[in-house]
Formats: structure tokens, C-alpha cells, sequence
């Protein structure tokens, strides 16, 4: 018995500006269907299915006015293959389209006309798409007509690492409602949800998570924590990423937990110059003078980004650090940071008041910038 048939293909070029301006200039029945999809004219999709598309599970091959390098085959063109630049082409369904732009009473329609809710020929499926729109009410249907809340997209991804805005917190619950996997780590680099939640400072979807059984401390494959991720994305100073911590804390997290190359959430905390987190860690246990691979403790991290860091007070970490106890720059390399950190004299202020005595040296003169010298003159 031969194989059944794939779904249908439909080519489109497809422009940046697509007729969603001006829908009724799409004339041939393909671009009519895609702008129905697009802007959610239900009226106009229900003609069109019944007089062109019975098959709701066609594929749409969108070529875009945008060019990208591809390369050829091995086999023909060598190791290398061969680069060619070409039109940029995205497959999809109509499923995904009015996902992606959450027009519930389409993919209503679609669903009813028996659309496959698993279907990804371009690697993301309907159920991915919704989520990352952060769109809970066809979240909810794709998952009463059998979407699979594990699905893999091409980037080994499930619907739960793409709910990454306060919007999907909707999203996550449904996900888990319907049996998707807590834990489940993503296939490159190894995130569970509970990874993406730090990275985005969503406590509420880290709340949730932690209440479904989401282990605290899995690691990824290079060996962060979800706290180890949160300290190191957490530029907002604000109460959430604070509230973030203490709510891992609070569940056990590992204070000191080391990544694979020996950073800790401290070291983190203090490379993003985040106070507020740094105060936190270290108030709960953190190891203040840890030293990673490269040698370099938490105030090192802070010296090295700190000109980086100016509009955070760098210099409120590094009194942090030293309030509870870390080693002092060796008298003989406060050159190197006054180098490194002229820009920033409040830091050079609370160092240099560290020191009981320090030995002056000529060097220091030429150690600031010109320039710089010359504003703080």
C-alpha cells in the first residue's frame, strides 16, 4: 500500500507590509486566504475554505522580501557545500498563523474543519506559536482538540520554555493542566521552565512551576541553577528579581551553587553590579571570596564590569563585598584598578578607606586617563 499524501503546498511571496493595510489588493486566492488568517477576518476564511481549501492543513511555503545566506547540500558542493543568498522562506499552516496572532474564533473555525493542532512543517507548532504570543484562549482550545503539551519545536523547545512574558502566565497553567512535563530540560542547552522563568524574572510562572514540583536546582548543560541564570540576567534593581530569589531561597536553592566554570550566583550578582541581589546572597551564606576557574572572586567581577555598571552604583556593591569580609585588592594592584576604574572614582573612594595604610606610588598619576583627570579636575 503506497503512502498517504502530505499536506498541500502553497507558495507565496509574501512582503514585509503585506496587504494587512489593504486587504481587498490580494487577489489571487492564496494571498486572500493568508490575509484572512493574518488579520482575523473569519467571514472571509469561511468562503474561502469552503470554495478553495477543504484541506485546512495545507502548508504555506512564505517567501519574504528579506535575503539570508543557505547553504547547499555537502554532498554535491564538498565540506563546505555551497553559500547562496537567497529569498528568506518560512513554512507554516493556517493553524499557526491565527495562533501566532491569537484570533480565537479562526482557529476555532480551523479546528472544526479537522486541522491537524500537532502539525510544525516549519518547525514551530500552533500550540508554540500561542505561546509565544502569550495568547490563553487558543492555548486552551489547541489543548481540548489534542495538542501535545511536549511537542518539540526545531529548536528542541517545548510550549512551556516559550512562555516568557507576563502574558503567558495563562499559557503555563493550561500547559500543566494538560500534562506537560515540569522538568523537561530543553535539548541545546539544557533549561527547564524554571530556567526560562529566571531569565525573564517572572516570579509568578517560577511560583507556579515550584508548585507543580519543578526542581529548584537542575542544572543546565553548563551546570546553572535557575538562581545561578537570575543573578546573572538581573540588570532590574527593582523588587522583582529580589522577590524571585527569595521565593528560591525559600524553596532550598543552593546559595552557592557553581556553574561549569565554578561561578557562583554571587559572582553573577556582582558581574550585572546588582546591590539589592548581591545583599540577599550574602546575607543568606554566599561565599564572598569564591574563586572561579579564571581566579577571580566576586569583586573582581564588580572591579572588571563596574565601568560598564556606572548608572547602578558599583561602588554600593563593592561595599557590600567588603562589609562581610572579602579580600582587599593587593596594595601593589590598586594601580591596575585605578586603571580600569577611573571612570568610577566612588569606587577607587571605598577602596582606598578599606586599607588601614597603603603606600603611595608615582604610578598612580599615570594611571588615570588624561581625559578623565581632566572632568574630576
Amino acid at each position: 500500500m503506497g503512502e498517504l499524501p502530505g499536506p498541500v503546498t502553497e507558495k507565496l511571496q509574501i512582503s514585509p507590509k503585506l496587504d494587512l493595510e489593504h486587504p481587498l489588493t490580494a487577489h489571487t486566492p492564496a494571498t486572500k486566504y493568508y490575509t484572512a488568517l493574518v488579520t482575523g477576518d473569519l467571514r472571509s476564511l469561511e468562503v474561502l475554505i469552503d470554495r478553495y481549501y477543504q484541506d485546512v492543513n495545507l502548508v504555506f511555503e512564505i517567501s519574504k522580501n528579506e535575503l539570508e545566506w543557505q547553504v547547499k547540500s555537502q554532498a554535491s558542493y564538498g565540506l563546505s557545500g555551497l553559500w547562496s543568498l537567497e529569498y528568506k522562506r518560512e513554512l507554516t499552516t493556517p493553524l499557526c498563523l491565527t495562533a501566532r496572532h491569537g484570533h480565537t474564533t479562526c482557529l476555532r473555525h480551523l479546528l472544526r474543519q479537522r486541522a491537524d493542532p500537532n502539525l510544525a512543517p516549519g518547525g514551530h507548532g500552533p500550540l508554540h506559536e500561542a505561546c509565544l504570543g502569550g495568547h490563553t484562549d487558543c492555548v486552551k482550545l489547541l489543548l481540548e482538540h489534542q495538542a501535545d503539551p511536549n511537542l518539540w519545536s526545531e529548536e528542541g523547545l517545548a510550549p512551556l520554555h516559550l512562555c516568557t512574558t507576563q502574558d503567558s502566565l495563562g499559557c503555563a497553567k493550561l500547559l500543566l493542566r494538560h500534562g506537560a512535563t515540569v522538568n523537561l530540560p530543553s535539548e541545546d542547552s539544557g533549561e527547564t521552565a524554571l530556567h526560562v522563568a529566571a531569565r525573564h524574572c517572572l516570579c509568578d510562572h517560577a511560583r507556579l512551576y515550584l508548585r507543580h514540583g519543578a526542581c529548584v536546582d537542575a542544572r543546565s548543560t553548563q551546570e546553572d541553577t535557575a538562581l545561578g541564570v537570575l543573578c546573572g540576567q538581573a540588570l532590574d534593581t527593582s523588587k522583582g528579581c529580589l522577590q524571585f530569589c527569595r521565593l528560591l531561597a525559600a524553596h532550598g536553592a543552593d546559595i552557592d551553587a557553581r556553574d561549569e566554570i565554578r561561578r557562583s550566583p554571587l559572582h553573577k550578582a556582582c558581574g550585572t553590579a546588582n546591590a539589592v541581589l548581591v545583599r540577599f546572597l550574602l546575607r543568606h551564606g554566599a561565599d564572598v571570596n569564591a574563586i572561579d576557574y579564571s581566579g577571580m572572586s566576586p569583586l573582581g567581577c564588580v572591579l572588571q564590569s563596574a565601568v560598564f555598571k556606572k548608572e547602578l552604583q558599583p561602588h554600593l556593591t563593592v561595599q557590600l563585598l567588603l562589609n562581610h569580609g572579602s579580600q582587599k585588592i593587593w596594595p601593589s594592584a590598586f594601580v591596575k584598578v585605578l586603571k580600569s576604574c577611573a571612570v568610577v572614582p566612588e569606587i577607587i573612594e571605598v577602596l582606598f578607606n578599606s586599607y588601614s595604610q597603603i603606600p603611595v606610588s608615582e604610578k598612580w598619576v599615570d594611571a588615570v586617563p588624561e581625559e578623565v583627570f581632566q572632568v574630576r579636575q
